[in-house]
């Protein structure tokens, strides 16, 4: 079972971390994060709440409340930091997301922001980047039932044309079309 880290960026949508994580609960991956990544992602929360896009914190409360969660349900799956300051990216403020997931020994570094990650950067730690939509679709194609019964959980009421547009603004495009035609 792949091991794979996810970045921040594919936890935070809450929609899209649903859909992960009940990917990995029906066991088709292994998911990894990092303390780095869940301050990161704590950090957005505020900053959300500060700026008046949500009410009273309660973007904060929802990510303590997602990040529990997960770690109750998988223990197992935060990683050490590792040691970002002897990487190089692109964007440093990435190294501790590298790092952390060459701790973790992850097979796929899961993030939407695929050109802050190189292949050249982690093809040394036998690790590959990829976005959420491709990663996805491979699951699709290897196990179309078990990825098919967690977009029907997420999206419960939607199939064809309105599932497509709604995986679409989920940033799964191609997964939506392969859905829609499959119908």
């Amino acid at each position: 079972m792949a091991r794979v880290f996810l970045d921040t960026c594919v936890l935070y949508p809450p929609i899209l971390r649903d859909l992960l994580l009940g990917l990995a609960d029906a066991g088709l991956y292994q998911p990894l994060w990092s303390a780095g990544v869940t301050a990161e992602w704590l950090h957005l929360a505020a900053r959300r709440s500060d700026d008046g896009t949500s009410e009273g914190g309660t973007a904060e409360d929802g990510v303590t409340t997602a990040i529990a969660r997960m770690e109750a349900r998988w223990p197992e799956a935060m990683t050490p930091d590792g040691a970002p300051e002897l990487l190089d990216l692109p964007d440093p403020g990435d190294t501790h997301v590298l790092a952390a997931a060459i701790a973790g020994h992850a097979d796929i570094l899961l993030t939407l922001n695929l050109r802050d990650f190189p292949r050249w950067a982690l093809a040394a730690h036998g690790m590959t980047c990829t976005a959420p939509d491709t990663f996805i679709m491979d699951l699709w194609l290897h196990d179309a039932a078990s990825v098919e019964a967690q977009v029907a959980r997420v999206w419960p009421d939607l199939s064809a044309r309105p599932l497509r547009n709604a995986l679409k603004r989920a940033r799964l495009p191609r997964l939506g079309k392969a859905l829609e035609t499959a119908a």
